[in-house]
């Protein structure tokens, strides 16, 4: 073996292994019931949640949260959506797009409870602006609709919308001197109702 032969198989022996691959990372499920844990993630995420036994509790609530923000008795919902039939005795119902000082009521289709996040497809009825322009946006969502992870979210959807917004929590920023400011984004505010039945 000549010299540079040696040096070669040398530096071969020397090469490091390749190290295996790791397997996919799958976070550990939510145990339990998938709405108390979405709801407990939520709130930590500055979310006014409340759980409601059935659709019955939701006007009441509505208006409860409007006064509780000493806000107008008015709300936005998008034209078209599954909301336009919800019976509002005590409150105004607009069905133009909200302003930066309104409160906007929309229908969350999906949950995920692993991050407390609500997830809306853009859609007929759910105009993905809506959940931007509100200071204030109202949140409904059927507890059966709340699942585990995205990926549970992904295989229910089927192909993508145009449009997926997955909200945790108020829109907020730490961009100025690392100083959480609520609201830069989207909605100062979020409240989310969860009715069980």
């Amino acid at each position: 073996m000549s010299a540079r032969d040696a040096i070669l198989e040398s530096i071969r022996v020397r090469r490091l292994a390749r190290a295996p691959m790791p397997g996919i990372y799958r976070a550990p499920r939510s145990d339990g019931d998938l709405a108390e844990v979405f709801a407990k993630k939520m709130s930590a995420q500055h979310a006014d949640v409340r759980m409601l036994d059935s659709m019955a509790e939701v006007p009441a609530a509505i208006a409860d949260i409007l006064r509780g923000r000493n806000m107008a008795a008015t709300v936005h919902v998008p034209p078209g959506s599954e909301l336009e039939t919800l019976a509002l005795p005590n409150v105004e119902v607009r069905r133009g797009p909200p302003g930066p000082f309104d409160a906007a009521v929309t229908r969350a289709p999906f949950a995920i409870a692993e991050t407390g996040t609500l997830v809306y497809p853009s859609g007929k009825g759910a105009p993905a602006s809506w959940h931007f322009r509100p200071v204030l946006e109202i949140a409904i969502l059927r507890a059966g609709d709340v699942v585990a992870e995205l990926e549970d979210v992904l295989a229910k959807l089927g192909p993508l919308p145009s449009t997926l917004n997955l909200v945790s929590g108020p829109s907020r920023t730490g961009d100025i001197e690392q100083t959480m400011e609520l609201g830069a984004h989207g909605p100062k505010a979020l409240a989310v109702l969860v009715v069980r039945h």
